[in-house]
């Protein structure tokens, strides 16, 4: 009777053990994402948190508006046509921007989705050492309804590194055909994406050296639509600083606001689009804030 007892006891216990067991195994295993909802999602993100990655669905997009790019109209106008081409099913390019930092490349890559989502536009982004995930995500893209713009911001590679070659495969192909339904928009600070040493115009230590040089310049050749930014000149600027305060409606003259614009250039160094935002909200915060103590102190 007592050995039954003890007996009974144990299996009850190995029973709440392997219960908890069960439990902690549970909440250990990676949640399986849910697959992407394309119709109700218009950006994703490549999400290597759980292998081999999924896209993670974007809940608040930045959509930008194209019209606030000043001083880029046609290569703004070249882009917008090439994604009109890719949504209609036409024949279209991969683009390259590369240039000059904070004038506009990637708010132009963004701003497409606010006219083309409703067409059937996504955006998927992925950072540079996504790259070698391309076979995995074009995977899961291929036979969606969707036209798809993998947008690579920043792109670039090092000396010496190869995930480059995934990136030409997927541009040129291979022996699988490269879907229909997906195009790359990169942007670069880099021309040709890699590295220049002067050694590869001087000379070096290789008896063919216009072969390796070659290899490095095939990568960006590969994007039909390459287009250069450069740092606006102070006409170009003061328009995008006269642009953003018409759309906020600051209570500003135009000679106030041109001053206080060259002064915010000379101080921070820089002459850009995105420095124009900056020195805007920066005018916006301080005439609101002289706004409201200006109220407070006509209350008392």
């Amino acid at each position: 009777m007592g050995a039954d007892v003890e007996v009974s006891i144990s299996r009850e216990k190995i029973e709440s053990i392997l219960h908890k067991l069960e439990n902690l195994v549970d909440r250990l295993m990676p949640v399986s994402p849910s697959p992407p909802d394309f119709g109700a999602t218009l950006a994703f993100r490549w999400d290597r948190s759980s292998e081999p990655g999924f896209l993670n669905p974007v809940q608040h997009p930045h959509l930008f508006d194209l019209e606030d790019l000043v001083g880029i109209d046609d290569i703004r106008d070249d882009v917008v046509r090439n994604t009109r081409h890719f949504i209609a099913g036409l024949p279209a390019n991969n683009v390259l921007l590369w240039g000059e930092r904070g004038c506009g490349k990637s708010s132009l890559v963004k701003g497409l989705l606010k006219p083309f989502a409703p067409m059937g536009l996504r955006i998927v982004e992925l950072n540079r050492w996504d790259i070698m995930s391309l076979p995995l995500i074009t995977a899961q893209l291929r036979e969606a309804p969707y036209r798809f713009i993998l947008f690579c911001d920043d792109l670039s590679f090092d000396e010496g590194e190869g995930d480059f070659r995934a990136l030409k495969t997927l541009l040129d192909g291979d022996i699988e055909e490269r879907p229909a339904n997906i195009l790359i928009y990169a942007t670069s600070n880099r021309r040709h994406l890699m590295p220049e040493p002067v050694a590869d115009n001087t000379g070096s230590s290789e008896i063919h050296p216009e072969e390796a040089s070659g290899e490095k310049l095939a990568l960006s050749d590969r994007f039909g639509l390459t287009f250069g930014f450069y740092a606006p000149d102070q006409d170009e600027y003061l328009s995008v600083v006269r642009r953003y305060a018409a759309q906020r409606k600051l209570p500003v003259s135009d000679d106030e606001l041109r001053d206080k614009a060259l002064k915010w250039c000379l101080y921070s160094s820089r002459r850009s689009g995105r420095s124009a935002r900056q020195f805007i909200d920066d005018l916006e915060g301080q005439l609101r804030f002289d706004a409201g103590s200006e109220s407070a102190r006509n209350s008392f």
